[in-house]
């Protein structure tokens, strides 16, 4: 993968996706370290290059690039000649000019990653475009799924909330159909997209169906931005048809996981309860995510030797 762009999980091959993880799991042993960093990308630079807010991905990328001694730059919009209504494509053009080895994009427009990957010479991942894709939080759920269930194959995942506007729920139901689970979505009819089921997922109205049996139970933000009156009532009823507490959980099996991307609308997708206590496992995949951005950029900037033999520097 040296070199090449990651712009969705549709793109990736089972085989990639598994090593994907595999090389996740290899660099969480250096956050147990007292010095939680390697050399591996000494004197290669990142960039993040960030046009929505973003607390956990942007700084799980940059915590993963410092861990492996690459110089990461954080572009700040607001202080960019963006500010000055330079255009999108200038601006990547500069960036290609000042030779980076990786960018990471996260743009509100589907689709900004890949043009700006078409003209950059270094590799560009994607941090979520629109409504399109998010791979690297996909990546990082079925890293979090496979290390609390031992497999992804066969197992029954619920995804419930806004799937029309989910670039999360997209790349999750490819990533888990492409490893062998059966992929359910749940939402009010005004959220479940057309043609949805062409995915190989299987769509319900009711909460109560799609958790039937499930192992994993994950649910979405309700973007209060985007949901205003067509979309749903309001987020008082959503809550109380979709939202998931301890009483609607157990239809699913008695050792089912709650999972969330964060940020977490307390008492309207999860209860309270649901989200600071087991069996949600919404801080590990925030954990996980540092380590799966680690392996990203260890497959996708160039490696030197396997991250097991580096020694702390």
């Amino acid at each position: 993968m040296i070199g090449q762009d990651l712009l969705g999980i549709e793109d990736l091959q089972r085989d990639q996706i598994e090593l994907i993880l595999e090389t996740a799991e290899t660099m969480q042993e250096i956050a147990s370290r007292d010095v939680k960093k390697v050399p591996t990308l000494r004197g290669r630079t990142v960039v993040n290059l960030f046009f929505e807010p973003s607390t956990r991905t942007q700084t799980s990328f940059e915590i993963a690039g410092k861990r492996l001694a690459a110089d990461v730059v954080n572009f700040s919009i607001s202080s960019s000649s963006l500010s000055k209504s330079e255009s999108l494509l200038d601006t990547a053009k500069t960036l290609d000019a000042m030779d980076p080895d990786v960018v990471i994009v996260r743009h509100r427009v589907a689709g900004v990653p890949r043009k700006i990957a078409d003209i950059l010479d270094a590799p560009v991942i994607n941090a979520g475009d629109g409504a399109h894709e998010h791979p690297s939080q996909a990546l990082l759920d079925m890293l979090t799924v496979y290390q609390e269930k031992g497999r992804i194959e066969g197992l029954s995942v619920a995804i419930v909330g806004d799937i029309a506007h989910s670039r999360v729920a997209r790349s999750n139901i490819y990533g888990f159909t492409k490893l062998g689970a059966e992929v359910r979505i749940a939402g009010p009819p005004t959220l479940i997209p057309p043609g949805i089921e062409q995915l190989g997922v299987k769509s319900y109205v009711s909460l109560r169906e799609a958790l039937d049996g499930v192992d994993v139970v994950m649910a979405l933000r309700i973007q209060n931005e985007r949901l205003t009156g067509a979309f749903i009532p309001s987020v008082r009823e959503y809550s109380a048809i979709y939202g998931i507490d301890r009483a609607t959980l157990r239809f699913a099996k008695p050792d089912a996981i709650v999972m969330h991307p964060g940020p977490v609308n307390r008492g309207v997708e999860l209860s309270h309860e649901l989200t600071d206590d087991r069996p949600s496992v919404i801080l590990d995949q925030v954990r996980n995510g540092v380590a799966l951005r680690m392996a990203l950029l260890y497959l996708i900037a160039g490696r030197t030797s396997s991250p097991g033999q580096e020694s702390g520097s």
